[in-house]
């Protein structure tokens, strides 16, 4: 049996209807834009939020409202990931023809689709709505947010000021609006009467935006899963796992969950964790955190993105307050192994195999269990290696030598798209893998004009070889 749907009380139903229209109105507004007015808006949204002094402000609050992550993680985000998503659309044309093909004698235009509706999560709710939210202008669209209850005020406050930087660049304000108090009724509702849905939020959330009947772009569940083959420079390896795995207390899906290692470097590369500030659980106190960290199967939402410190001492233990992060030796893999699964905690599952073709079974074995085409990462010097891994994997993104939670979303030292919404491709449940941006935001019309010259079918020797006598 389906998931009875919600009911949804008739204000709530006419509280979104009221900000559906407004938006619409707005969006009619900035509709014959140009490329220049479009980008003056984004750039102004971002440096609403991104500027100094703001930036820190909003940080803090994130951390106050929200209770997950690390004011250094909240910071980096609002001030840092916006600044970057900005820089890596603007160069983008979003407004006309955005492309000509001579050999096809095709031309596209871009138009808006309308109406976003946008999920907002609770575990990056500083950046979510100022990155979904310049993807949506840029596009030329209007974006209503649904905020997770747990940062429905660090939302507001987001909005508000990218109400006002509109305002003062004179286009208006409810391109940019949001629910001052969110309801699974009015998310849901949010989700029927826009026009086009981006989801990032928790499974449930996903499947109800693809259920909704509106189209709808969703992300798969994260368990990032890293190797280390016997070629890696363990050093660096050890300080980029530990970059990943504590930024904003791995408040990312994006996070070093499990890590892999070749039997030949594993105690060289544990010794090199372990100096970084990793903690070696024992068994017994291993035990004791899954206790806490999963109740019924399912994470335990209040024990998730905490200090270690804190952590451990809900699972009945202490550790020292140097350590930044718990490593659990471990074997085995599905829902009787709680710790091959996404933990969003800095806790990570460290594994040993025999050599990368191990590591490439154990890897799908892990994201058949959870994680399905989000990512991989591999720390190797080898291309083989990284060739048999990345082809081996049902994965969307491979990072190499890199932060895996940093860098899977984009960053400066690597090409990626920059987000906060990774496709997971059919694996995932999702429609693409890639790193969702303004282009998966608009409609584009194709203009086809004759070819100056007509193309001919080749001959049937040319085109079917020799299929035709192996067929007979």
């Amino acid at each position: 049996m389906g998931t009875p749907e919600t009911i949804v009380p008739p204000e709530e139903t006419a509280e979104v209807a009221a900000l559906i229209e407004r938006a619409r109105v707005a969006q009619a507004a900035i509709a014959n834009y140009t490329q220049e007015q479009v980008d003056e808006l984004i750039r102004a949204m971002v440096w609403s939020c991104a500027q100094p002094g703001v930036a820190e402000e909003l940080a803090q609050q994130t951390l106050d409202e929200t209770q997950l992550g690390d004011y250094n993680g909240k910071f980096a985000k609002i001030s840092v990931k916006t600044r970057a998503a900005l820089m890596d659309i603007l160069p983008d044309k979003s407004v006309g023809v955005i492309e000509e093909d001579l050999e096809r004698n095709i031309v596209k235009i871009c138009k808006p689709v309308g109406v976003i509706g946008a999920l907002s999560p609770s575990t990056n709710p500083e950046a979510t709505p100022v990155i979904k939210s310049i993807n949506a202008v840029k596009g030329r669209n209007a974006i209503v947010i649904a905020p997770h209850p747990r940062a429905k005020f660090i939302n507001m406050t987001i909005v508000e000021k990218m109400r006002g930087a509109l305002e003062k660049m004179g286009a208006p304000a409810d391109l940019v609006q949001t629910m001052a108090q969110p309801s699974l009724g009015k998310t849901e509702e949010l989700m029927k009467q826009c026009d086009f849905i981006l989801a990032t939020g928790g499974p449930g959330m996903v499947k109800a935006a693809y259920s909704s009947g509106t189209p709808a772009l969703g992300v798969g569940a994260g368990n990032a899963v890293i190797t280390v083959d016997d070629t890696a420079d363990l050093l660096d390896t050890a300080e980029k796992i530990r970059i990943s795995k504590t930024l904003d207390l791995a408040a990312s899906c994006s996070a070093d969950n499990s890590v892999i290692v070749l039997e030949s470097v594993y105690d060289e590369l544990l010794s090199n964790l372990i100096a970084e500030g990793g903690y070696v659980a024992s068994p017994e106190e291993a035990d004791k955190i899954a206790a806490v960290l999963w109740h019924d199967g399912a994470l335990n939402t209040a024990a998730v993105v905490k200090q270690p410190q804190v952590l451990a001492e809900m699972s009945g233990f202490s550790i020292p307050e140097d350590r930044k992060f718990i490593i659990v030796p471990y074997e085995g893999v599905g829902p009787d192994h709680p710790f091959s699964g996404e933990k969003l905690s800095a806790v990570m599952a460290f594994y040993k195999v025999a050599d990368i073709h191990e590591a490439v079974t154990l890897t799908n074995a892990i994201q058949e269990y959870q994680g399905m085409g989000h990512s991989c990462g591999i720390y190797s010097n080898s291309d083989e290696n990284i060739i048999t891994l990345a082809s081996g994997t049902k994965t969307s993104r491979v990072m190499v030598n890199q932060p895996q939670a940093p860098s899977n979303s984009g960053n400066l030292w690597n090409g990626m798209r920059q987000t906060f919404s990774l496709g997971c491709g059919s694996w995932g449940g999702n429609s693409t893998n890639e790193n969702i941006n303004w282009k998966h935001l608009v409609n584009i019309t194709w203009v086809s004009k004759p070819l100056a010259q007509a193309k001919t079918l080749p001959s049937d020797e040319e085109l079917f070889g020799d299929v035709i006598g192996k067929l007979g």
